[in-house]
């Protein structure tokens, strides 16, 4: 074989489980296997035990180890191992046959994933099992600070929660460096069953804060999953109008990511204030939503009662937001419902500040 071509064809039949093909193209140049044994392909660096680990080609990685001896703990650019690439794939008889032929359970990979943190990425309870069945460290941490448990509760499937909390009960005691419990990453995945289980078994403190400031129901109504919103009212008594660290509540960080049925939730069914301020700057929800461009969050403002004409600590209007970040469709809104024009606390109109032609076209309508 000549050129480049190893290169490209190994990995295609390893790919494709033509284990026969690789045998013939092994044995067509002399030292090919010797030189397959050391190296490396593509733009991260992949072994061909990679190739086979990771598309689950057992009967090839079987063939790379015991017949051309290659070594099970060879790493690529990332530091994976073929026991990462099995265990992120759900490859059960690879990583079985790795572990058997005394593959290190604990490897870290770039960011330090263990193979353990890498099976919670996918919904496989017996790659997990195997995998603590063979004493992987359930409570490693990765370069973030979260623990396969953090990953777990991201993907939600409620088995293999119940199934850590069992080998690992104190596993749900953790945060990562900026302070997300597991709690934080349900809510904020959309995880319900995963949540449920969380507030049954799990004493977290209710309004649990990370380094924004940010709690769980913050985490819940931003991202639209009122259900878990809903849940972590009843069960956990979480507080609908706390705080982060820019004095918003989820009243405005659900501005922020335009959710019109949270917005809605909160103002007509929690009562909370539609006119309420983040104390950092006094922004309204309406100024929130100006300034991301979200011209329907603005109509939904408008329908639950916002003060159209609120300023905020500089003297400006949502429609300065607007202006400045050169949304029209937000722009129109505003000046089709009522609000004028004025200077804010540094002489400056948002017309002013309007660059867009069709934006400053608007003031003269």
């Amino acid at each position: 074989m000549a050129g480049s071509e190893p290169s490209k064809l190994l990995p295609k039949l390893i790919q494709d489980g033509k284990l026969s093909l690789f045998q013939e193209e092994i044995g067509k140049a002399p030292g090919l296997s010797e030189d397959v044994r050391r190296k490396h392909f593509g733009r991260l660096g992949d072994t061909l035990l990679h190739y086979a680990a990771r598309h689950g080609r057992l009967s090839i990685l079987r063939y790379l180890v015991e017949t051309l001896e290659m070594d099970i703990e060879l790493f690529n650019h990332d530091y994976k191992r073929p026991l990462h690439e099995a265990a992120s794939m759900g490859h059960r008889d690879c990583v079985l046959y790795l572990l058997g032929r005394g593959a290190a359970v604990d490897c870290l990979k770039n960011a330090d994933w263990t193979p353990l943190m890498m099976a919670c990425t996918r919904r496989n309870l017996d790659v997990i099992r195997d995998l603590v069945q063979s004493k992987a460290d359930p409570r490693l941490k990765n370069k973030d600070g979260w623990n396969c448990f953090h990953i777990a509760c991201r993907e939600g499937d409620p088995r293999i929660i119940q199934y850590l909390l069992d080998i690992s009960p104190e596993i749900w005691n953790t945060e990562s460096k900026i302070k997300r419990t597991p709690l934080h990453t349900a809510a904020m995945h959309g995880c319900l069953e995963v949540v449920e289980i969380l507030l049954e078994r799990c004493p977290y403190k209710p309004d649990s804060v990370d380094q924004c400031g940010v709690t769980p129901f913050m985490d819940a109504i931003q991202n639209g999953h009122l259900d878990i919103a809903r849940l972590l009212l009843e069960k956990h008594q979480a507080c609908y109008t706390a705080t982060d660290t820019v004095g918003a509540q989820p009243l405005h960080r659900a501005a922020v990511t335009a959710q019109d049925d949270a917005l809605r939730f909160l103002v007509s069914d929690l009562g909370v204030d539609v006119n309420a301020r983040a104390t950092s700057w006094q922004i309204s929800a309406l100024h929130y939503a100006a300034k991301e461009g979200h011209a329907g969050t603005i109509q939904t403002l408008l329908s639950l009662g916002a003060d159209l004409n609120a300023l905020d600590g500089k003297n400006r209007t949502a429609l300065h937001m607007a202006c400045a970040g050169q949304h029209a469709a937000c722009a129109r809104i505003l000046l089709q419902s009522g609000l004028q024009d004025s200077p804010d606390s540094s002489g400056t109109c948002a017309k002013q500040l309007a660059k867009k032609p069709e934006l400053f076209r608007l003031f003269s309508a």
